[in-house]
């Protein structure tokens, strides 16, 4: 009986929502079953930081789908597996992430190895952009081994402009402190 007036109530909210005339009803669908999600994505994630951020991202894509559920099955279920497609998907995302850095590091390994020109100094800059976010690292390198503009940046990487200048201003400090460290470990 508990479990029917809970489908009653995420019907009628969900018609509320979709119907546009209630703002509030889809902020009450949340709050009806962020816990289920959360703890969901928690035993998937092991990190509670990144269980909740994708909990609010799955939350978001409920929001924008809402038209598209169609009431077969529990509307708790249906946002369980858009947690768990979210899920899957930044677990992708992560590993090729983890395979563009391992790439990249063979590259300066090979670099290295061949080419006998390459100053320490310039073995240091390709180690330290190796302790960069990937994203963070093509976008310095595009920028500033390359010469492109931000707009051209965002361009190739496919990302807004206000991103790209985001990635090379939180990128740009981390060189800084990593080439301080750099300097005072080699003067001991």
């Amino acid at each position: 009986m508990i479990q029917q007036v809970n489908d009653d109530q995420d019907a009628a909210l969900i018609l509320r929502a979709v119907s546009g005339r209630d703002s509030n009803a889809f902020g009450q669908l949340v709050v009806l079953h962020q816990g289920k999600v959360r703890s969901f994505l928690r035993r998937l994630c092991r990190e509670p930081a990144l269980a909740d951020d994708l909990a609010q991202e799955s939350f978001l894509i409920a929001y924008k789908k809402l038209s598209s559920y169609r009431g077969s099955g529990r509307f708790s279920a249906w946002l369980c597996s858009i947690a768990y497609r979210r899920f899957l998907q930044y677990e992708r995302e992560r590993r090729r992430e983890a395979r563009q850095h391992e790439d990249y590091a063979e590259e300066v390994a090979l670099v290295s190895d061949d080419y006998e020109a390459i100053t320490p100094l310039q073995l240091d800059l390709e180690r330290m952009l190796l302790q960069l976010d990937p994203q963070e690292a093509a976008a310095i390198t595009l920028n500033f081994t390359h010469g492109f503009a931000h707009a051209e940046v965002a361009t190739i990487m496919q990302l807004p402009l206000g991103t790209v200048k985001s990635l090379i201003n939180r990128a740009m400090p981390k060189l800084r402190l990593l080439m301080r460290v750099s300097m005072e470990v080699s003067e001991t």
